[in-house]
């Protein structure tokens, strides 16, 4: 049988063309076509030749607003379908039943919103390149959950998960909620008495309550308790999704270090990972953040020196060994914002209280969108085409 050595070029043409799905599929051909794949220029004409959505949910809050319900508008910006200059498109969420507020979002599209209804605890699921939308029910009402994340299993068909995190310091017991006396049983078989609160206090562990979301069942179920210590805490409140889980970055303060916390998304599992051996030594001016790297967990960290910020990239590869990927110097443009994610692998998105800024570091190149005196809450990358998809089982 023989083989082909096609250049970029062709590649470059033959993958453009290709559908989403196919195109991911291309990624696991050798390393030169998954790489060709996530740069900036690839992923503009493929989003042209093939009117896939790919860019990001802003999430703003409006400054002054009379009614508290209407103060989140999402808007979607992009660069992939306008040459150089960022295009914002507004309210793409105006298709829900009421006004809602994402909680959590993949790259594959499906975004996860709460209704801004004081006291409702239920969910919407929605593709917004389609405008399909289902209703998610409540998960146990007792649970304030502070950290809820998302990730898809498969695509064909659509299987995904969601996970909440709930501190079982600060129990929502504020609910009145109507329960057969087998379900009020149930709740209290699951509060802690007085005495193993005091004895974790004393141990130091601290329990975090864990619901998870199957869209297979379509059905919340209580996992595990999640162990950490009170001296852990959250970094990030979005987990990130990447390798089939769902990851957050955690800080020990009594220790001084940080750690990455991961769920899988199949065995349901959780675990945890050191950090580079150069990146424990931690240094006052810094930022260090979870990302979606080229479709790999990465880890960025952001030195703040005199009027320049260095960025330096990490990469956790198959066999669970950081790999340092890039080291870059952003330029003085950027030395108000903050790192956010990689739109691409030239490509950062940068952030500050009011814009958004799309900075290339090979070409230096860099964009800002704004949002109209809009406070820019949050940025969610999507990667999309207008396919519908089921979203429930029948």
């Amino acid at each position: 049988m023989e083989s082909y050595d096609f250049s970029n070029d062709v590649l470059l043409e033959i993958f453009s063309r290709a559908d989403l799905k196919t195109m991911k599929k291309c990624r696991v051909l050798s390393k030169e076509c998954k790489d060709l794949t996530y740069e900036s220029t690839f992923m503009g004409l493929h989003s042209q030749r093939t009117s896939t959505m790919v860019g990001y949910l802003l999430q703003c809050m409006k400054i002054f607003v009379y009614d508290w319900r209407d103060r989140f508008t999402s808007n979607f910006v992009s660069i992939a379908n306008s040459g150089i200059e960022p295009k914002l498109t507004r309210n793409v969420l105006n298709f829900l039943p009421e006004q809602a507020q994402i909680v959590a979002a993949v790259n594959e599209g499906l975004v996860l919103c709460s209704p801004r209804i004081y006291g409702e605890n239920w969910f919407y699921i929605c593709k917004p390149s389609t405008q399909k939308w289902e209703f998610i029910p409540a998960p146990n009402p007792r649970f304030c959950r502070s950290k809820i994340s998302m990730l898809v299993l498969r695509s064909n068909p659509l299987r995904f998960k969601i996970v909440g995190l709930s501190d079982t310091d600060c129990s929502d017991d504020t609910h009145s909620v109507s329960v057969s006396e087998s379900d009020s049983e149930s709740d209290l078989d699951s509060e802690y008495s007085d005495e193993e609160v005091n004895d974790r206090v004393v141990s130091n562990e601290k329990l975090w309550h864990c619901e998870i979301f199957d869209s297979k069942s379509w059905e919340w179920k209580q996992s595990d308790d999640l162990k950490l210590t009170y001296d852990d805490f959250f970094k990030n409140e979005q987990g990130v999704s990447a390798c089939g889980g769902i990851h957050w970055l955690i800080s020990n303060r009594e220790q001084d270090k940080d750690i990455v916390l991961s769920f899988d998304g199949n065995k349901e599992e959780w675990t945890m990972a050191s950090l580079p051996n150069s990146l424990r030594r931690k240094e006052y001016f810094e930022q260090i953040a979870l990302v979606s790297c080229e479709g790999n967990l990465g880890l960025v960290k952001v030195s703040f020196k005199t009027r320049a910020q260095m960025v330096d990239v990490w990469v956790l590869n198959y066999e669970h060994i950081w790999i340092r990927k890039h080291t870059m110097n952003l330029n003085k443009e950027c030395y108000l914002t903050r790192f956010h994610s990689f739109y691409s692998a030239d490509t950062l998105l940068m952030k500050d209280i009011w814009s958004v800024y799309f900075y290339n570091f090979k070409t230096q190149k860099f964009n800002r969108v704004t949002a109209d005196n809009q406070d820019t809450d949050a940025a969610y990358f999507i990667q999309t085409d207008f396919e519908s998809v089921q979203l429930k089982p029948e």
